[in-house]
């Protein structure tokens, strides 16, 4: 059974979980606050904090894990991303007070002082400018620190910018974008374990197709079968609508198409107007390729 680390708490635990419960590989522990779990009966899923997870992941303790790009960066470990979960949306920026009024990262003095959870990034954002800084490694909260005047700039993550504003900062420059990822050691899936091989490109699948599905619906229409050229510029699908004849024939014919849920009211709306009747719209649990 593979072992797969999993964020131990916050929104990356919540989503992870969400998601491979969405995969049929819903988390079984037997308390709260257990530190293992079964995944659907078919993986084990090791609790840790998210930014200890290339650690597991790297040395081999797990033989998969789901964290942010941003700590995989910060970690300086080799991995390999087999999936991009999309979730945890975030920029690790360079940010100063309003009281400073700096506006770009060339207009940060020579030895200022950087406070930020993450050294090595923000260490090799600066040397790769040829700018001298000083770096000030926090185990949290930033934002405070040019507050207290430990720090001139922070470097930190930020996904709406709203913490940011509310401690008297903005940003000044974008580093890195982040999401969460599905990691594993980079001779995982070229060594001579076949069987975890296949069962990591299984893993990657299923969440793959859950992936795919979200922000698309399943849309099914009976419409006039003389205006099928204007319903297929309507709904084009993944690759053309699938057009069934109707059992009992007639003028009119059956449509299947996977739409964005996004349009999907002004779809419905296109297709009543080219005389479509019975349109039925469905989620979709997963979409393959």
């Amino acid at each position: 059974m593979l072992k797969i680390a999993l964020p131990n708490k916050g929104r990356l635990a919540e989503e992870a979980r969400l998601l491979f419960g969405d995969a049929g590989l819903e988390v079984r522990a037997t308390g709260e606050r257990a530190l293992t779990a079964s995944l659907g009966g078919e993986f084990q899923a090791l609790f840790v904090r998210a930014q200890d997870i290339p650690e597991f992941v790297a040395d081999g303790a797990a033989d998969a894990g789901v964290t942010g790009w941003d700590l995989v960066s910060e970690s300086g470990r080799e991995l390999e991303t087999l999936a991009d979960l999309e979730f945890g949306r975030c920029r690790l920026i360079v940010a100063a007070s309003d009281e400073s009024r700096l506006t770009t990262t060339a207009a940060i003095p020579a030895g200022a002082r950087v406070a930020t959870v993450y050294p090595r990034l923000a260490a090799d954002f600066f040397a790769s400018r040829g700018q001298r800084a000083e770096i000030v490694p926090l185990s949290g909260a930033a934002e405070i620190a040019p507050h207290i005047g430990i720090a001139d700039v922070i470097v930190d993550i930020t996904s709406t910018g709203s913490t940011l504003k509310v401690n008297g900062l903005h940003e000044i420059e974008t580093i890195m974008e982040s999401t969460a990822r599905l990691v594993a050691a980079p001779n995982v899936r070229t060594g001579g374990d076949a069987g975890r091989r296949r069962a990591l490109d299984e893993l990657t699948m299923a969440l793959d197709s859950v992936l795919r599905a979200r922000g698309k619906r399943y849309l099914m229409a009976n419409v006039p079968r003389a205006a099928l050229d204007a319903v297929r510029r309507v709904i084009p699908g993944l690759n053309g609508p699938t057009v069934i004849d109707i059992l009992d024939g007639g003028v009119h014919v059956a449509v299947h198409a996977v739409v964005p849920a996004k349009t999907v009211y002004r779809t419905i709306a296109e297709l009543k107007a080219l005389g479509a009747e019975g349109i039925l719209v469905t989620r979709i649990e997963r979409l393959m390729p």
